[in-house]
């Protein structure tokens, strides 16, 4: 038995149901799962194959429950590439989501901004993203019974639940900007003279996180909807240097909004399909 099979086991006996909706919390968002309902928390210790993170801000377990009355599973913090650990834990976590019953997946992640009118403290839908890491996760053998050797990433931010985010966001009164996403390898936060390539590359944002799961999941056919939380103007775009206790403020400031709209978002998706042939519908 694989590892993502045993842990997605582990996570159907836990919960008792299948989840519908997986959610990964970035750097300073892990308040998100308390908001689910009859929740069971699992440490990622207990997953077989699940990542450990070591980085502040990120808890290290996965809550099942049931958030606006969708079956949810929360991925309480991340790893990172810049770890040392590989793709390899985020391809198990990724894969248990979708062996467990996921159709979805939503990315949230703290990221610096690449345009000075979207400043800390708000939220930034991921239209597209630019793979900067040096790397793919899907490189090696490929597992056919999970996708293809070649998979598109024409839509890998799905254009449907994009706009059932941007019309949550409108309905909520949340100043919601829309943008790509740039992955950096980190752990160093980027120069002025990398922040201006970005830039010129055509990013609004850049972090250290989320392409990897994109891209695994969108290889076993998981759709995809992520919101970045803005925590900073990019190096020489804003005042003084960046360091990660500023991007856990400012994460926690933000985490409101990001909560508001992640659970309205989920409760005006309780009746769509996410089949992939079919489309959500707004």
């Amino acid at each position: 038995m694989t590892a993502a099979r045993a842990a997605a086991e582990i996570l159907h006996r836990a919960a008792g149901h299948r989840p519908r909706v997986g959610i990964v919390l970035g750097s300073g968002l892990g308040a998100v799962a308390d908001r689910a309902e009859d929740a069971v928390a699992i440490p990622y210790a207990e997953l077989p194959g699940f990542p450990v993170p070591s980085v502040s801000g990120h808890a290290g377990r996965l809550v099942v429950g049931r958030i606006a009355g969708v079956e949810v599973a929360v991925m309480q913090g991340r790893v990172h590439a810049y770890e040392g650990n590989g793709f390899d834990a985020l391809k198990t976590a990724v894969r248990a989501l979708k062996l467990a019953g996921c159709e979805m997946l939503v990315l949230t992640c703290a990221a610096g901004s690449l345009r000075t009118e979207v400043g800390p403290g708000r939220l930034m839908m991921i239209a597209d993203h630019i793979n900067l890491l040096g790397a793919n996760p899907l490189t090696g053998p490929n597992d056919d019974a999970f996708g293809p050797r070649f998979p598109s990433l024409t839509d890998a931010w799905d254009p449907a639940l994009r706009r059932v985010m941007a019309g949550t966001a409108e309905m909520l009164g949340i100043d919601l900007a829309e943008g790509v996403y740039a992955a950096f390898p980190g752990p160093s936060f980027e120069t002025p003279a990398e922040v201006r390539m970005i830039r010129g590359l055509g990013a609004d944002a850049v972090g250290m996180s989320t392409v990897p799961e994109c891209i695994i999941a969108r290889h076993c056919g998981l759709r995809v909807a992520g919101c970045a939380v803005i925590t900073n103007l990019g190096v020489g775009l804003g005042d003084g240097p960046v360091d990660h206790d500023q991007t856990l403020r400012a994460a926690s400031a933000a985490a409101a909004d990001l909560e508001r709209l992640l659970v309205a978002f989920i409760e005006r998706i309780k009746d769509l399909s996410l089949d992939e042939k079919d489309g959500a519908r707004s």
